[in-house]
């Protein structure tokens, strides 16, 4: 019994949480990239960036809106998924530097918890790989025949 506890998830198991892991994270990154988009509209969020001191903060917020929405796509898609870990990552580690640093980690009182569980989240899924059920592993499989 203890064994099963300490080895690895088996392989449909491990595919499954793959692809729960990245719809999750997917639509959070949508949900925040369409809100600096169509919410606060990408000038106000230009402007938000500038009062926190992001270097050039109109075209970093197209940038960070970009990275979510589009990474976000990918990512419940599960296509080029390693190149979209280190863009989320990047995104959520100006987040961390730029609005949450000297904070608290909870969310709620304008912590770093959320960011760095999405970046984290995002890096491991990168490692990891997409798993069996994405266009990664479909695009591998065609490359291979």
């Amino acid at each position: 019994m203890l064994r099963r506890l300490v080895l690895p998830a088996p392989p449909l198991l491990r595919d499954l949480a793959l692809v729960a892991a990245r719809i999750g994270l997917g639509v959070v990154l949508v949900a925040h990239g369409w809100q600096k988009v169509r919410t606060d509209g990408l000038e106000a969020t230009g402007q938000g960036f500038d009062a926190m001191g992001v270097p050039a903060a109109g075209p970093a917020a197209t940038f960070a809106a970009a990275v979510e929405i589009g990474g976000g796509l990918l990512l419940v898609l599960g296509l080029l998924t390693p190149v979209v870990a280190v863009l989320v990552a990047s995104v959520m580690a100006g987040a961390f530097w730029f609005a949450h640093r000297g904070t608290t980690v909870l969310a709620a009182e304008g912590g770093w918890e959320l960011v760095a569980v999405i970046g984290l989240g995002a890096l491991l899924v990168g490692a990891v790989g997409a798993g069996r059920f994405s266009l990664d592993a479909l695009l591998a499989d065609r490359g291979r025949a």
